[in-house]
């Protein structure tokens, strides 16, 4: 597994707060896996506006 890129504690936090449910650790790894993902379509988005920072508007879809 990859460097976990959310906060854990945070995170279980939030889904226990708006679900009263348990997060398991595995969801982190997927999490993980969904943040590196879209940080790469807003890097590559930035690039194809010539842009060397990345910017909120990159993450949209």
């Amino acid at each position: 597994m990859s460097q976990v890129l959310v906060v854990v504690s945070k995170v279980k936090k939030h889904i226990k707060d708006k679900s009263g449910m348990n997060t398991s650790a595995t969801a982190m790894e997927a999490l993980t896996k969904v943040v590196e993902r879209s940080c790469e379509r807003a890097v590559e988005n930035a690039r194809r506006e010539g842009r060397k920072t990345v910017m909120d508007r990159d993450f949209e879809e």
